[in-house]
């Protein structure tokens, strides 16, 4: 953005599904640990996270965990964690041609988007039982 680096922290279950994001303007502690916070919120306690080498990552679970009474386990494996990291991929693929951002708010609501068509296309969206809408259909159901 404006030519600074932001932070997209995303997480994925080991089966690919998208579970939360959230675009930040720092990557240290009190970023991460509110991206843990958020996502512990809105999606129940994890087991175990597995996690990059990143020290405001770990810095931040165990801050959480402190708060715990029964901890989160934390994996830092470099293989394990290319889940995350093939999924970014497409979000990669679709911001790199754009060569940046002018705002930060703008960012943000790009990125959510993009996130969202993401998760329709991995086919995470809910729809009636019985009913399978295209992605152009669950799209267009969510603006109407």
């Amino acid at each position: 953005v404006k030519g600074q680096w932001k932070y997209l922290y995303r997480a994925v279950d080991k089966a690919g599904q998208t579970i939360d994001f959230l675009f930040r303007a720092k990557r240290d502690k009190v970023a991460a640990r509110r991206f843990f916070e958020k996502s512990i919120g809105q999606n129940g306690v994890p087991e175990t996270v597995t996690i990059d080498k990143s020290g405001s990552n770990l810095a931040a679970l165990q801050a959480v965990n402190a708060e715990r009474e029964t901890p989160i386990t934390i994996r830092q494996v470099k293989y394990l964690n290319n889940v995350v990291e093939q999924d970014h991929r497409a979000i990669k693929r679709i911001t790199r041609p754009m060569l940046g951002f002018k705002d930060f708010r703008c960012a943000r609501i790009i990125l959510s988007g993009i996130e969202v068509m993401h998760m329709i296309r991995k086919g995470q969206m809910k729809t009636k039982n019985g009913t399978h809408p295209s992605a152009a259909e669950q799209f267009y159901s969510m603006v109407m």
